[in-house]
């Protein structure tokens, strides 16, 4: 008599055979990948994107500010806007390793739901602007929708024609889950969760340049005190830490990808001055540059990890 596999157990089962060593994997539908650790990780920094990421096995730890949000087997970890973020598995081992699926959200895609179900979107104008992560239980219909999603890997010839549905399934009962308002209210124009998300794409995209608060409130189209006040609420820092941080990670990666020297890194960010670069890349990463780079690049190595996956956009 045979025995019928648990969902929970069948998306681990997929999950590790698409990801059969430790690493990040991407697949041949667009933005999913999946994600394998077998041991228990320290902190590392990198650029959360839109997605949920579902945890199939394991426990990981994602650190917002001061913040930490704990998620573990069939919880997801829902990311509704760009965020500077630390991440540390928390559970894992050679035996039972961390086994995670994450599909990256296009908030367009998301308003463009909203737009079919006026009154889905309506009654969300009102809220006040919430933390850009959150974390919930998975329930039955997302698990079977993303179930569906993975199978597709094993049928190419389908892919083009069925992922683009799953997908919308998969907004939609995320949109209608327990924490859906916050993707929700990010992707609705008149909110000020999309008025702040656009100020943290300029800032994203232009974030070697000098910030001027003035300007950043004009293009979102806020006051100075509103945009101060929103933007702490989403993201738990201000402009000019969100700014800072996104700086110093990427000076980080540039290092350990490309390989190039503290002063270099430290210029193509946005610093004019070295030692202004080494003393606040110190005080947050706690080690001098380069000293802290070596430390990193032996950490990964001896995860068997290469510096792509401390810089993924896995969270």
């Amino acid at each position: 008599m045979s025995t019928q596999i648990l969902p929970q157990d069948e998306i681990a089962t997929l999950i590790s055979r698409h990801a059969p060593r430790n690493g990040d994997y991407a697949t041949s539908i667009g933005n999913l990948t999946f994600h394998r650790q077998s041991s228990v990780t320290e902190s590392l920094f990198h650029a959360a994107r839109p997605s949920v990421a579902i945890i199939a096995q394991g426990a990981k730890d994602v650190t917002l500010g001061t913040e930490t949000f704990h998620y573990s087997r069939m919880q997801y970890l829902l990311t509704s806007v760009d965020l500077p973020v630390q991440v540390r598995v928390a559970e894992a081992s050679e035996q039972q390793p961390h086994l995670c699926v994450v599909l990256g959200i296009d908030i367009a895609d998301v308003a463009a739901l909203l737009d079919s179900d006026s009154d889905n979107g309506a009654q969300q104008k009102i809220l006040p602007a919430t933390r850009g992560i959150s974390v919930s239980d998975v329930s039955p219909e997302l698990l079977d929708a993303m179930l569906r999603l993975v199978h597709l890997l094993d049928k190419p010839g389908e892919i083009a024609a069925l992922a683009p549905l799953i997908r919308r399934e998969l907004t939609y009962r995320l949109l209608n889950g327990p924490v859906g308002a916050r993707l929700r209210h990010m992707a609705l124009a008149s909110s000020q969760s999309h008025q702040v998300g656009q100020a943290i794409d300029w800032i994203k995209h232009h974030y070697a340049q000098p910030l001027r608060i003035e300007q950043l409130a004009g293009m979102a189209n806020m006051s100075m005190s509103s945009l101060h006040h929103h933007f702490k609420a989403i993201t738990a820092m201000t402009p000019m830490q969100y700014q800072k941080l996104l700086r110093l990670q990427e000076a980080r990666r540039l290092m350990l990808v490309e390989q190039i020297d503290a002063g270099t890194a430290g210029y193509r960010v946005g610093y004019a001055s070295e030692s202004q670069f080494s003393r606040e890349y110190s005080r947050q990463f706690g080690r001098a540059p380069m000293r802290d780079v070596g430390q990193v690049r032996a950490h990964l190595s001896g995860a068997n990890a290469g510096a792509g996956t401390a810089y993924s956009n896995l969270p």
